[in-house]
């Protein structure tokens, strides 16, 4: 498996930097080729041609066929992060979700 980018996005970027903090820590763990990165929703745009997928916070579910839109062009997956993954900081669940939803 080749590295995997995934993007998390939030309001300002500050709580899925925590998240994604965690990832990283699982992803060197496991010694998953996988890179997490977390931006604000005003930075998505400038990530999507280097991304493997994009995962968006809870609260920005209303938003998904926005974001979906903004992807089609790049082929990618777009998700909405789960609220339990979210509000536990779950690294691990999130890998496991972007990995299998990249695999489909």
């Amino acid at each position: 498996m080749e590295n995997v980018k995934i993007l998390l996005c939030c309001g300002a970027g500050m709580s899925s930097g925590f998240l994604a903090s965690n990832c990283r820590k699982v992803a060197k763990k496991k010694k998953l080729p996988v890179s997490v990165e977390a931006r604000s929703h005003a930075e998505v745009a400038e990530y999507l041609s280097s991304i493997d997928i994009l995962m968006l916070g809870p609260h920005y579910a209303p938003e998904l066929d926005k974001y979906e839109a903004l992807a089609q062009p790049y082929n990618l997956p777009v998700v909405v992060i789960p609220q339990d993954i979210y509000a536990t900081l779950d690294g691990e669940r999130l890998i496991n979700l972007a990995l299998d939803k990249i695999n489909k």
